[in-house]
């Protein structure tokens, strides 16, 4: 009985190279938002010194690419620190003095806190919580993450942002308070400190504007 060959590879082959471009070009068609630990927030328990969570097998199970935001469901007993410096994040301090350092305010204590972040530099992006004094930090609050170029930065990350909106004034009250919007990186970086109040506000456009996108 003739040996049978086996079947070509090439029609398999190519199927196969079809199927991870395609899978490939779909991981970055669209910016994400990513909630950092998932439905456990951003939260330490102060009496067991432990996070709610692995930070770091969680940001295994995510791909994260330029213009995407890290969602931190948290309260004001931690903060939320973002750093490229690897030194600063093993050490579990920010240094102010650090232009790769940036710090979100956290209000007033115990205070219910949404805070957006976005991703606006490709390679290595550290965070974690320096507060007591970087225990939360040194007990698991931390986590690092690879950024990816993906789409690159949508405009609303790569260009000022327009003037605040400000509300006129009622005809029986006094002036209307501002209402600002998130701030947006300058030459790639954000500001040194962000304050979380401002931030919240501007966590309603970036929702908005990804809808676009």
């Amino acid at each position: 009985m003739p040996k049978r060959s086996p079947p070509p590879m090439t029609p398999y082959l190519t199927a196969l190279l079809l199927l991870t471009t395609i899978s490939a070009a779909s991981a970055a068609t669209e910016y994400k938002n990513h909630t950092v630990g998932g439905t456990s927030g951003w939260f330490f328990n102060s009496t067991t010194n432990t996070s709610a969570t692995n930070y770091s097998s969680w940001a295994s199970t995510q791909t994260f690419n330029l213009g995407d935001y890290l969602i931190f469901n948290t309260n004001s007993n931690q903060s939320v620190v973002l750093t490229y410096n690897n030194t600063v994040y093993l050490n579990c301090t920010a240094d102010d003095s650090d232009n790769g350092t940036f710090i979100y305010n956290s209000g007033t204590f115990n205070q219910t806190l949404t805070i957006p972040v976005p991703l606006t530099i490709v390679g290595p992006n550290y965070f974690f919580s320096d507060t007591s004094d970087g225990v939360q930090c040194q007990h698991g609050l931390a986590f690092e993450i690879q950024v990816q170029r993906g789409l690159g930065l949508p405009p609303s990350l790569n260009q000022p942002p327009p003037p605040p909106y400000k509300e006129p004034p009622g005809p029986d009250s006094a002036e209307s308070p501002t209402v600002a919007v998130a701030d947006v990186p300058k030459n790639g970086a954000f500001v040194k400190r962000v304050d979380v109040r401002v931030v919240v506000y501007g966590l309603g456009v970036v929702m908005v504007l990804l809808q676009f996108w």
